[in-house]
């Protein structure tokens, strides 16, 4: 779709403006395939002290203590609904969870990690 849409503004337009409208659409196009592969196949790790995030660009981690609560966020798009889970700290913004997304209504392993983490996080608080 955004390879037609690409084509479709390029071809009719002169050809000195040609590169730049089908560049944009696909360095954008681009941007955001590799914003939802970095997101979906990321890793949590959770430990005693806090959790580590890993994506393919980044390593971050939270300490337990820095965190205020865990939340499952619903975003909704044209035609799709997809929920995430997010790490709620004291300072700062939320910080979505890597690898914890699901597009189904009811999806028991995106529960079941919803739960895991909340668990680690209670447990992580209190000792």
């Amino acid at each position: 779709m955004c390879v037609g849409m690409a084509i479709g503004v390029t071809l009719p337009s002169p050809s000195s403006t040609r590169w730049w409208w089908g560049g944009g659409v696909g360095v954008a196009w681009s941007a955001s395939l590799f914003y939802m592969i970095n997101r979906g196949y990321g890793r949590t790790l959770l430990t005693a002290s806090g959790m580590q995030f890993h994506t393919f660009v980044s390593r971050r981690s939270i300490p337990w203590s820095d965190i205020t609560g865990i939340e499952k966020r619903e975003h909704h798009a044209r035609s799709a609904t997809w929920w995430d889970l997010r790490a709620v700290r004291v300072r700062g913004r939320p910080l979505t969870i890597p690898g914890a997304f699901t597009s189904r209504l009811w999806d028991a392993e995106f529960d079941n990690k919803l739960a895991v983490i909340q668990e680690h996080w209670t447990h992580g608080r209190s000792g």
